[in-house]
This record gives structure tokens, sequence and C-alpha cells, in this order.
């Protein structure tokens, strides 16, 4: 196999996962009527059903290709992004999901939503959730471009393209419900790809792992199984771990698929199914990381491409041949497939619901309406997807996820537990927290040396961290806690009393 050249193997796969998921679409598109259907399936998804389309929703090209390629290229530190992904689980599962399916309809916004004013959370929400979605666009788009320029010989450009058509024709017709059923089928899919491709690695050490670490520090020295190399500023690593943990919390895609199951029980039992699936997927990088390492090589990975993102399948082609490549790279391509049209779906729901059914139309569309907005905006987020992957060639995936996890717990998280859990949280506060969380997230990531000396190329940067969660997060609490307290409006809290019980239990 020579990278960039056609791969009929690889194309044939390609071709069957696009075939099935179009069979999946029209099959959904006959479910597809009304808006409930759209968004979130008619509510009727089991909990393992669930489950596996949040794993299939979280298990990124970040995920896959990412941190393959962050551990291949920095050793022990790449496992810095899947510890700290792996972590916020619980908090979804303890804090947040069954408040949040028995408040909500089709968008975390309708939880802060339900006892403070309508119109401003919505805009500041709509805010938030859509900065998260392009920076995590941005990284599936990326990932998209370079496997497919990998595998067929397609200019970069052209790969991005087909993703957003591909992406495009799936969501804009099938809705939710084609968009789970993608989702389980690629979690299946890389679950069982993932696996076969470390018992193959493992196979050439005698199925002893520690035997594949001892040939890593043989090879390349004793520093690549000790942390430092990726993150060497320990202030750094606190803070790219908070943005991690609470990050999940806070990622709209994410939060709009506990909709999608009948009741809170059912949307905490799917988050114990996610988190089992992820947390497995999550050993078998650390193997398949290392496995590249070692047999394919360092150099051999950054010819490719330099951020390491194809380390692993460059390495299921040394393991396994070119009909393993080409397998593993559909599983990929899958991979990215599903989490576009996950991110596209929760855009289209913020857009369309949150902006206007309730801020333009003050609530009062109908359902046909509503549908038919979302469609467009589904439209209108697929090109603005296909530009950013474009615009942002040659970055890293993994990072590019991991600042979409500090402006997800910067804008969204903290409005979410306080709406959740303080009775004196008001609109102003949560609105300011929203817009300032943003806006510092994205203020300190432009200032941080990832843009001004990697990107710009100056000789320093204005903010000493490459990661603003350790800043951004605690100012986004501070900021709803300190302006809910300087202007309280007691009939906003009177309204959290009166809707406690329906939060915490799901009755009213």
């Amino acid at each position: 196999m020579i990278a960039g050249e056609a791969n009929t193997v690889a194309i044939g796969f390609f071709v069957g996962f696009i075939l099935l998921s179009l069979a999946i679409t029209v099959w959904a598109a006959r479910r597809t009527r009304t808006a409930d259907h759209f968004y979130t399936a008619g509510g009727g998804v089991t909990a393992l059903q669930n489950g596996l389309a949040l794993a299939g929703d979280f298990m990124s090209a970040a995920s896959f290709l990412g941190i393959a390629g962050l551990v291949a290229l920095s050793g022990f530190d790449g496992l810095i992004y899947s510890v700290g992904w792996l972590v916020g689980w619980p908090v979804v599962m303890f804090l947040i999901a069954e408040p949040l399916r028995n408040l909500g309809r089709y968008t975390f916004a309708d939880v802060v939503a339900a006892r403070l004013r309508q119109k401003p959370i919505r805009v500041a929400s709509a805010v938030g959730s859509l900065a998260v979605i392009a920076f995590y666009l941005i990284a599936q788009m990326v990932g998209a471009g370079n496997l497919i320029r990998l595998l067929f010989g397609l200019p970069y450009e052209a790969a991005v393209v087909i993703v957003g058509g591909v992406m495009l024709a799936y969501v804009l017709f099938g809705g939710m419900t084609a968009t789970t059923w993608v989702q389980i089928v690629k979690a299946v899919l890389l679950l069982g790809g993932a696996t076969l491709l470390a018992l193959l690695v493992l196979a050439r050490f005698g199925f002893n792992p520690l035997a594949l670490f001892a040939e890593a520090a043989r090879m390349y020295g004793d520093g690549v199984l000790a942390p430092g190399r990726l993150v060497t500023d320990p202030v750094d690593a606190i803070s790219l771990g908070l943005a991690l943990m609470l990050g999940t919390a806070g990622l709209p895609h994410i939060l709009m698929r506990f909709y999608t199951v009948r009741d809170a029980r059912t949307a905490r039992s799917s988050v114990g199914y996610a988190t089992a699936c992820i947390g497995f997927f999550y050993l078998l990088t650390f193997i398949l990381g290392f496995g590249a390492m070692v047999i394919i090589g360092r150099p051999a990975i950054t010819k490719v491409d330099a951020g390491g993102n194809m380390a692993a399948p460059l390495l299921a082609a040394a393991v396994g041949g070119t009909g393993f490549f080409g397998f593993i790279s559909a599983v990929a391509f899958a991979t990215i497939l599903a989490v576009v049209a996950g991110l596209t779906l929760s855009g289209a729901a913020t857009l369309s619901h949150d902006l206007w059914v309730n801020v333009v139309r003050h609530g009062q569309s109908n359902s046909r309406e509503e549908l038919l907005v979302a469609r467009v905006a589904t439209v209108a987020l697929a090109i603005v997807a296909i530009v950013l992957g474009i615009l942002f060639k040659g970055q890293n995936v993994a990072y590019m996820v991991g600042l979409a996890f500090a402006i997800a717990a910067s804008a969204n998280f903290p409005v979410l537990v306080l709406s959740i859990f303080w009775s004196k949280l008001t609109t102003a506060g949560a609105q300011a927290s929203t817009y300032i969380g943003t806006a510092a997230a994205l203020g300190l990531i432009w200032l941080s040396p990832a843009i001004q000396i990697d990107v710009l190329k100056h000789d320093a940067a204005w903010f000493p961290l490459r990661n603003p969660g350790v800043v951004s997060i605690p100012l986004a609490f501070v900021v709803a806690i300190v302006v809910s307290l300087l202007r309280p409006v007691p009939e906003e809290a009177s309204r959290f009393h009166a809707l406690e019980r329906r939060i915490h239990l799901g009755t009213d």
C-alpha cells in the first residue's frame, strides 16, 4: 500500500458503508414526518441502542485517529485526552442525564430556559453551542480530508466535499432515526475493528502488552513511558484535563441524545452502556498508539501526516495487509460521517428550535414549519462544515477537539449545572456566564502558543497556556454567581422551587 494511491479494497468498503447508510436513511425517512421524529427519533430509542449511539457520537476522529497518533508520537502523554474524556462520563451520568431528560425536549437550552426568560437564554445558548459545534466540525472534516487523500489519491478539498455531501443526505432526510442507526453501526464496526487490530499487534509480542512497551522504550528511550512530552506544564495539564472532563457534559450533540429515550431512568442506563464501550475503546487506543510507534515508526507516520492522524490506518496495513487496511479506513470514515451527522443535527436543532421557533416566532411555530427550518439549517451547516474543513487543513484533530471541549466546558457546562442545582441563578447571570465563558475560551485560544507561535509563527504568545480551561471555566461560574447575586430575581427563584421535583424526579 502506497499513501496517496487509490486502494480498491478500501474503496469497496467505503462504497459498502455508504450504501448501507443510505439504505438506513431511506428506511428512516419514511418515519420522519414531524419535528419530534427529526430531532429525537420520537423518543423510542432503547437504553442499549442509545448507549451505542452515544459511544458512536463520542468516539470521533479525534478518538480513533487523533489519540492513536498522539500516543505514537508522544508516548504516555497521548493518553491524557482519553483519560480526560472518559472521566467526563460519570459527571454526565450523575449530574446531567436525568434532569436533562426530565426538563428538556430537543436541546439543552430547554432546561436552562425552563424557569428563566426564554428569548435571551435561547440566544446565549445558541452562541455557545454553535461555537462548540464549529470547532468540533473542523476536527472531523480535517480527519476526513486526510483519510481520503491517503486512500484514494484525491485532493484534500474534494475529500472534504464528499464527506459533507454524504452526511447531508442522511441527516436531511433521515433525521435522528437515521443518525442513531448509523452511529450504532459505526460503534459496532469501530469496536470490532479496533479490537482485531489490537489483537494483531499484541500477537507480535506474545500477547504481552509489557513486551510492546519495553520495545517502545528500547527504540525511543524510557521517556515514552513517562509524562511530560506532550504537555510539559503541570498547569496546562490540569487545564486540559478540566476541559476534557467537564466539556463532555456541555457538548450539544451528546446532550441532545438524552431526548431520544422514553424516560430519565433509560437515559441514565444508556450512559452506563456508553461508558463501558468508550472505556474499552480507549484501552485499545493505548495498544494501537504504541503498536504504531514500534511497528511503523515515527518517521514513517509523520511523513504521511505531520499530526500523526494516520497512525492507525498505517498500522492496519502493516499487520493485516491491504484488505484490513481498507476495512479500518472505512471504519474511520464511518466514524467521521456519524459524528459530523450528530453535530449537524444538534446545530440544526439550535438554529430551528432555539432561535427560529422560540426567538423569532415566539413559540408560535407549528411542527411542519419547524421541520422545514431544521432542514434548511442542515444544508447551511453542511456548507459551513465543508468550508471550515478546507480552511483548517493540516490541523491536529485531537487538539482541535480538545479546544471544542474547552469551549463547551466554559460556555455550556456552568450554566447547565447552575440552572439545575442553584435556585438563585438569574437570566442575566446565565447570559453573562455564557457570553463571557465563550469569549474567554475563544480569546485565550487565540492568544495561546498554539495560535500565536504554531500558526502565526510569532516569537511569543500573550497567554502562556495552550488550553484555556483553568481560567475560562472558573470565570464562567464566578460571573454567573456574581451577576445573579447582584441582580436577584425572586420570581425566577420561585419558579426553580416549583420545578425542583420535576428536575430530579420527573414528576410535577
